[in-house]
């Protein structure tokens, strides 16, 4: 077999970790790729997914992964961008899918998402909010106060109840608790208190 559309593939994909996402301009803080988002929003939809269970895991894991892979043609376009510019990710979709065996399998992945009609897709939209609202609650605690104001629009965009009481719960919290609170031992040098 000839892999060689593959291997093409393979390397668009790192356009995706070359691409950024253009909302951070907006922020004034903060700043992730396109791959770095794709990759949080597919453990947030699989944590869903096993939260819900009757749902199917593997589909969300995939329909995460390419939820925003026609980014590596059309770049990453925010909600001002959006109001002004026409991209044809269709299109961009239909140009890589043809080029690959599983091509088919991609596009109605891609389908199925931005119809948001079945279980499996209101996940993975909901997974993208809380990518977006985890990445606003630490940009927020870092003392950028325009992230309250987005985070609130983040959170009309939720569908699920387990996703509206997890992010209510992510703004409850501190964003470092996972490695700071509770773990003083790890700050101690030979039984003594010390500054880090």
């Amino acid at each position: 077999m000839e892999y060689s559309k593959i291997i093409d593939f393979f390397f668009e994909l790192g356009m995706l970790k070359k691409t950024p996402r253009s909302g951070f301009q907006f922020l004034g803080s903060g700043g992730e790729s396109v791959a770095a988002h794709s990759f949080r929003v597919a453990m947030i939809g699989f944590t869903l997914a096993r939260l819900d269970k009757n749902v199917d895991p593997f589909k969300v894991l995939c329909m995460s992964l390419v939820h925003d892979l026609a980014e590596a043609r059309t770049g990453d376009q925010n909600y001002v961008n959006k109001r002004y510019v026409r991209v044809d990710e269709g299109g961009a979709m239909a140009d890589l899918a043809a080029e690959l065996p599983f091509g088919e399998e991609l596009e109605a992945l891609l389908k199925e998402y931005r119809d948001a009609r079945t279980p499996e897709a209101r996940l993975v939209h909901d997974a993208d909010q809380l990518d977006l609202i985890v990445e606003l609650k630490e940009q927020n605690d870092l003392g950028n106060s325009y992230a309250a104001k987005w985070i609130h629009f983040a959170r009309q965009r939720l569908i699920t109840s387990t996703a509206k009481e997890i992010a209510g719960q992510v703004l409850s919290c501190d964003s470092t608790d996972w490695w700071f609170k509770g773990h003083d031992h790890w700050w101690e040098k030979n039984g003594e208190n010390n500054p880090v």
